[in-house]
C-alpha cells in the first residue's frame, strides 16, 4: 500500500487555521452513512480540541493533487469483554493485557476506539482507496500509538448489518458483544450495536 498520507486534523487546523480546515472538510462526502459525513463536518474539529477524540485525514494524489479520500476517528475507550463470548485463545490473549473482573466474568481492558471510518465519494474519490485499506491504515496507527503506550486490542461498533459484520470480521475483528443505544444517539438502524475486538499485531 502506497501514496496515502495521514494528517492530523487538530495539527492541520494548528497550522493552516481552522477556516481552511473546515473549508477541506466540506468537501467530503459519504452518502452511505450521513453520521460518518456530518461528524466530520460539524464535529471533529471541537472534539480534536477537546481531546475527547483525534480525526486523521486520509489523502492520496489525484491527478497531480492531493485529495482527500476518507479519514477515521480514534479514541480511549474502556471495555470489558465477557468470557463467555471468547474463545480459549482469545482469552489468553485478552489475559496478558486486561484485569479478569470475577463478579462480572468479564475481562476489563482499555483499547483505542475506531470511532469513525469513512470514505470521500464526492468526484468518485471512493475508488482510491478501498474500504480494507482504510481500516488497514486505521490498526496500522493503533499499532504505532500501542508501541509507546502498550496495548494489543483495537475495538469498534456498528450496526447489526451483515455486510459491516462481514467487512469487519474479513479484516480480523470478532464480536464479542452487544451495546443498546444511548439516548443521544440517533440516525441507527436497530435499539443496539454490534461490539468487535481484534488482537493487533506488532
Amino acid at each position: 500500500m502506497t501514496g496515502y498520507k495521514l494528517i492530523n486534523l487538530k495539527l492541520m487546523v494548528e497550522e493552516v487555521g481552522e477556516d481552511t480546515a473546515k473549508a477541506v472538510l466540506s468537501t467530503f462526502s459519504c452518502p452511505l452513512n450521513g453520521d460518518v459525513e456530518s461528524f466530520l463536518r460539524l464535529k471533529a474539529i471541537d472534539f480534536a480540541k477537546q481531546g475527547l477524540s483525534q480525526t486523521h485525514l486520509v489523502i492520496a494524489p489525484y491527478k497531480q493533487q492531493p485529495v482527500l479520500v476518507g479519514y477515521f476517528t480514534l479514541a480511549n475507550k474502556y471495555i470489558t469483554v465477557s468470557a463467555k463470548n471468547m474463545s480459549n485463545t482469545q482469552r489468553k490473549r485478552l489475559a496478558k493485557f486486561s484485569i479478569f473482573n470475577n463478579a462480572l466474568r468479564a475481562y476489563c481492558l482499555s483499547a483505542p476506539l475506531i470511532a469513525q471510518l469513512g470514505k470521500n465519494y464526492a468526484n468518485g474519490y471512493d475508488v482510491l482507496i478501498s474500504g480494507d485499506e482504510l481500516l488497514y491504515l486505521a490498526c496500522r496507527k493503533i499499532s504505532a500509538v500501542q508501541l509507546d503506550l502498550g496495548g494489543r486490542f483495537a475495538y469498534l461498533e456498528c450496526e447489526d448489518k451483515p455486510r459491516l459484520i462481514e467487512f469487519y470480521t474479513r479484516n480480523g475483528f470478532c464480536a464479542f458483544d452487544t451495546r443498546r443505544l444511548d439516548g443521544d444517539e440517533t440516525g441507527i438502524d436497530g435499539s443496539y450495536l454490534v461490539q468487535m475486538l481484534k488482537y493487533i499485531q506488532s
